[in-house]
């Protein structure tokens, strides 16, 4: 095995002497019941941004959907493959998990790869550039209307609206609008960044992400 493979090994390793024997019958009433986690999280495949650390979280706990760039997809129904419409309406329909959540991410290759395309640089792949091109809008917004702002304050903007964006396209789901407006389920928008640690969270009355004070 190479060295990367070594190092999860190990990790799995010391995972059954620790943690997992410390808590050993939590784990096994998990694994005997259907599972009921507290919310569901859809986040960037960024191997930075883990969900269960940033917040602490037990197994069992958060429903995590990871894609590049956490882009939600609008609802269309078809013969298509669509892994992350089907966790969501596993999450919500068959779990009846009340809290939704977008997690964006400072730093995010993904959105990064859609300002080069803004700025007439497409992606090359097979997959990346179709996928990304949920957010083409935001990008082409920003480039539009912030072309004079740096770099890296375009990419935060873009990175955070990509946020708004999809929060808009989860309200296309028939059983997501359904109970938003029954309140019988919420929608959140969060930024997280990477390197500050900081939480900012998404205020739809003022239409600004706003930290989260310890």
């Amino acid at each position: 095995m190479d060295d990367a493979i070594d190092s999860l090994i190990a990790g799995y390793r010391a995972f059954r002497k620790g943690q997992y024997r410390q808590n050993e019958e939590r784990y096994q009433s998990l694994a005997a019941k259907r599972q009921q986690p507290k919310a569901l999280i859809i986040a960037c495949c960024d191997s930075r941004t883990d969900p269960a650390m940033v917040f602490q979280s037990d197994p069992g706990e958060l429903f995590v959907v990871r894609n590049v760039a956490n882009l939600v997809p609008p609802y269309e129904p078809d013969s298509h493959y669509h892994g992350t419409s089907a966790a969501l309406e596993f999450g919500v329909k068959s779990l009846q998990i009340k809290d939704v959540i977008v997690m964006g991410h400072a730093g995010c290759g993904g959105i990064e790869a859609l300002y080069e395309g803004a700025k007439g640089k497409p992606a090359p792949g097979d997959f990346l550039p179709n996928w990304i091109s949920l957010a083409k809008d935001v990008a082409d917004q920003v480039v539009e209307k912030h072309g004079d702002i740096e770099r890296p304050a375009a990419l935060r903007l873009m990175e955070q609206q990509a946020v708004v964006a999809s929060l808009d396209r989860l309200r296309t789901f028939p059983f997501i609008a359904e109970r938003e407006d029954k309140g019988e389920l919420k929608l959140h928008g969060w930024f997280y960044g990477i390197g500050t640690g900081i939480l900012s969270v998404y205020d739809p009355d003022t239409g600004r992400f706003v930290d989260v004070t310890e």
